[in-house]
C-alpha cells in the first residue's frame, strides 16, 4: 500500500523538490552577479526529474552544468542578471504549479479514502 501511494505522488514530489533545488541554485547565481570569475551553472531540469522518477532509495543533486553567456565579461562573470531573473521568476511559477498538483493529488486520493 505505502509503495502504491509513494508511486502515486511520486512524480510531482520529486518535481517540487528539483524546483526548490534549481531555484536555490539560480539564487546563488543572482547573489554572484558581482563576483569577478563567478560562472553561472544550473542543470537539465527534465533529465534529473526522469532520474529521480527512475530510482529507487538514496536521491543524488543533479550535476550542476556551467551556462555560455551571450556576451562575456571582462572580469569572467558569466551570471547575466536579466536572464537569471526571468529564470528565476520561470521556476517560481512551476514550483507553485508543482505544489498545486500535489496538492490535488493528495486532495483526490483523500476524497477517494473517505468514499
Amino acid at each position: 500500500m505505502i509503495d502504491r501511494l509513494d508511486d502515486f505522488l511520486k512524480l510531482n514530489t520529486e518535481a517540487l523538490k528539483l524546483r526548490a533545488y534549481r531555484q536555490s541554485v539560480i539564487a546563488g547565481n543572482i547573489a554572484n552577479a558581482d563576483t569577478p570569475g563567478y560562472k553561472a551553472v544550473d542543470f537539465d531540469f527534465t533529465r534529473a526529474l526522469d532520474e529521480a522518477v527512475g530510482r529507487r532509495g538514496a536521491a543524488s543533486a543533479p550535476e550542476l552544468l556551467y551556462r555560455r553567456p551571450v556576451q562575456d565579461a571582462l572580469d569572467g562573470n558569466s551570471v547575466e542578471m536579466d536572464a537569471e531573473r526571468a529564470r528565476f521568476a520561470d521556476n517560481s511559477v512551476r514550483y507553485e504549479a508543482a505544489l498545486k498538483m500535489l496538492n490535488a493529488q493528495i486532495r483526490s486520493m483523500l476524497a477517494a479514502m473517505q468514499g
